[in-house]
This record gives structure tokens, C-alpha cells and sequence, in this order.
């Protein structure tokens, strides 16, 4: 088989033909790179009309990694989708899904364990990053427990997938961003790698 396997190459090429499909005209200049990393993780170019990214996103994440804020993720996917070689030393990625107490917090609080999980990030959650791919219950947790009070984290990216409260979550972010720099996909669609791929591109512009 004749296939291109330089990975250089794939890589050029691959956001030379997003940049020739794709209409970033609707969205704030500031916001390109981060459409562009999300495009490229899911492989279409339509997403662009569903797309809501807060034009001050990159500033917001960069002065939070500048400053050794830690990121939160709903799910181990996103935690490993992070790109850790070019995080500031020491940068912590957490994920307390698995946590030993979440089981407990979701039983008491007859909830999802996503959502149980969110209450262990509130020590730490002020001025962090948020990132989450998987779980609409983990976004309406995160923005329940700011509306009780719980400390506002920089910036939220936010992509949960699904056909049960996905397009729901998401549209209640966009409502009411309650003053934190945000990104998401409005809809059923999103998914790990898409969330993922938005604070990789900061990462990336940062690190560059």
C-alpha cells in the first residue's frame, strides 16, 4: 500500500485542508487555534457553526497555567488526552472519578459518580482549569456547586457527549458562563479528544 506515513507531513498537510474547508469566519480571531485543534480531533468541519468559544479562552488559560493552577477532568479519557510534555513543571492534572470517596458522595447524594466527583474538586477548583469531555452530569454539577457559592475555576472546556442532558448542559454554560472564559460544543456531539484537543492548542501556543 502507498499510504503517507510522515508524521510531519500528515500533520502539515492535514491543517492545510482544514484551513482551506473551514469558514472561521463567525468566530473571534483569538479562537482560531483552538477550533482549528478541535476540527482536527474529530475530523469535520461543520462543528464550526456549533462551536462557542469565549473570545478571552486563551488568556484565561494561559495566565492559569502560568500561574500552576490545576486542571480538573470528568474522566480519565481527558486527563490522558492532555499533551503533558509541554505543560508548565509540576502542572497537576486531576481526575477524581476514581477517587475512593466518589462512590460514596454519588450514593448519599443519589447522583452519577461524574457528578459526585465534582465535589472533591472544590478545595483547589479556585482559578483552575476545568475540562470536560465525557459527562453532562459533571458539567451541571461543576455549575450547581458555582451557584451554591463553590469557588470559580479560570476557564471551562466543556464537550460532554450524548443524547441525555449533553445539549442541555452545554446550552446552560452558554446561557450563563457565570463570568468564567468557556469553551463548548453546543448539541449531542463532543466527546474526550475534542475537549482535550481545545486546551492542547493553548498548550501548544504556549509552549511554542
Amino acid at each position: 500500500m502507498n499510504y503517507l506515513n510522515d508524521p510531519e507531513a500528515i500533520y502539515r498537510q492535514s491543517f492545510a485542508a482544514i484551513r482551506a474547508e473551514a469558514d472561521l469566519s463567525s468566530l473571534p480571531a483569538e479562537t482560531h487555534a483552538i477550533a482549528l485543534r478541535m476540527i482536527h480531533a474529530c475530523g469535520m468541519v461543520d462543528i464550526i457553526g456549533d462551536l462557542r468559544i469565549d473570545p478571552l479562552l486563551p488568556a484565561a488559560l494561559t495566565a492559569a497555567l502560568g500561574a500552576h493552577r490545576p486542571i480538573f477532568t470528568d474522566c480519565e479519557m481527558v486527563r490522558s488526552g492532555i499533551i503533558k510534555r509541554n505543560l508548565p513543571p509540576n502542572t497537576e492534572i486531576i481526575c477524581t472519578l476514581n477517587d475512593g470517596r466518589t462512590r460514596d458522595i454519588g450514593i448519599t447524594g443519589n447522583t452519577t459518580r461524574s457528578a459526585a466527583a465534582v465535589e472533591l474538586w472544590k478545595p483547589h477548583l479556585a482559578g483552575s482549569i476545568v475540562v470536560i469531555g465525557n459527562a453532562p452530569t459533571a458539567l451541571f454539577a461543576l455549575l450547581d456547586l458555582i451557584d451554591r457559592g463553590g469557588p470559580l475555576p479560570s476557564a471551562i472546556i466543556a464537550t460532554p457527549v450524548g443524547f441525555v442532558g449533553a445539549a442541555e448542559s452545554k446550552a446552560e454554560l452558554v446561557s450563563d458562563p457565570r463570568g468564567i472564559a468557556f469553551a463548548t460544543l453546543l448539541g449531542r456531539r463532543g466527546g474526550s479528544a475534542l475537549a482535550a484537543a481545545a486546551l492542547n492548542a493553548v498548550i501548544a501556543e504556549r509552549a511554542a
